[in-house]
């Protein structure tokens, strides 16, 4: 890419997509929109299918993507294996890749810290290295609120310094940014970064606090709520990532200012939620469902090694290029949550 290359839209149309993590949350719900919305889109997904939660949810968001009966196909592998990576990109030749594969969870990462550095350090690399290969229009890759670590100030903003994560999964999501602009300097690979904030709807993962939450409460067991449920988190719905997601992929970053095509942004609904309130609207709308027919008991515990007391996303700067911000409340996110965990789990 030449000197002086500036923001440039990057046409989806006929183009041929790889996303990798296609079975997980965000990735699903991203072939689903990509599928339904760009004209002659050919879409590639890959994913592992790790045990890491119930794999049968995986495997219903695919039959959901499968069932659409669009120009699709999804390849089960692991992007830590190069041969793997390298053959997808020799067979298919994305135009955009959006990398959303990643071992995730901060709390796992204590316990199990090789499987963050397998899939988020030797994974991404290994993105990195084919899209060096085989050249692409624009890699758009999942970061994470998680970056900011303990950081005092608020709105987080992607011009604060982040030099002090507090998980070793924060580390690796940093690092991914760090390695893209090397990448991007090097070798003239546009790159995107995503810091997704606290994602939550329909079909998510059951070891994110809020289904976690549900499900103990169907089950009359206790809550417990870490720093005495002070804690904010700017929870942000799956239709709102999705749609920063796709409007990112449309366009690819100016270079900066040492000269590589490269950009982070925050993807978050910017207004932070106190963990005890947000309980309070979850379990409203659970009640609402027939879910649940009372609240439940709370038990109020310490901050969890690997915690941040809150996250707040400063959005400006998406809403400046994009002109798009997240909209949707937390009441509806939560309503639709509800509406279909009942028709799921409820018997």
């Amino acid at each position: 890419m030449e000197k002086g290359h500036d923001t440039s839209t990057v046409n989806l149309t006929g183009k041929t997509v790889l996303v990798t993590g296609a079975a997980g949350f965000i990735g699903s719900f991203l072939c689903r929109r990509l599928l339904e919305s760009v004209e002659g889109i050919k879409l590639v997904g890959l994913d592992s299918i790790t045990d890491y939660y119930d794999v049968s949810l995986k495997y219903e968001r695919l039959s959901i993507i499968e069932s659409m009966k669009k120009d699709y196909v999804f390849i089960k592998g692991d992007i830590s294996d190069r041969k793997t990576v390298d053959s997808v990109f020799e067979d298919y030749r994305p135009s955009v890749v959006v990398n959303l594969a990643a071992q995730a969870g901060v709390r796992y990462s204590i316990t199990n810290p090789d499987a963050y550095i397998s899939s988020n350090i030797i994974g991404f690399y290994n993105i990195l290295e084919a899209c060096r290969e085989y050249p692409v229009e624009h890699l758009v890759y999942a970061s994470s609120s998680s970056v900011y670590g303990s950081n005092k100030k608020v709105p987080y903003s992607t011009s604060d310094r982040v030099d002090n994560p507090v998980s070793l999964y924060a580390a690796t999501k940093k690092s991914n940014e760090l390695f893209a602009h090397a990448y991007s300097k090097l070798y003239s690979i546009p790159s995107t970064g995503l810091r997704f904030f606290t994602v939550y709807g329909p079909l998510g993962r059951p070891d994110m606090a809020y289904f976690k939450f549900t499900d103990r409460l169907v089950r009359g067991e206790t809550i417990q709520l870490y720093n005495n449920g002070d804690m904010y988190r700017d929870f942000t719905y799956i239709d709102d990532i999705v749609n920063g997601i796709v409007n990112v992929m449309k366009k690819s970053p100016e270079l900066t200012e040492g000269g590589a095509p490269y950009k982070v942004y925050n993807i978050g609904n910017s207004s932070p939620v106190l963990l005890s309130h947000f309980v309070e609207i979850l379990e409203s709308c659970l009640l609402k469902e027939g879910i649940i027919d009372k609240p439940g008991k709370k038990e109020y515990l310490q901050m969890q090694s690997g915690d941040v007391y809150q996250t707040y996303a400063d959005v400006s700067e998406l809403e400046r290029d994009f002109n798009f911000r997240p909209s949707v409340s937390l009441e509806n996110g939560l309503s639709e949550f509800a509406s279909w965990y009942a028709k799921r789990y409820k018997k």
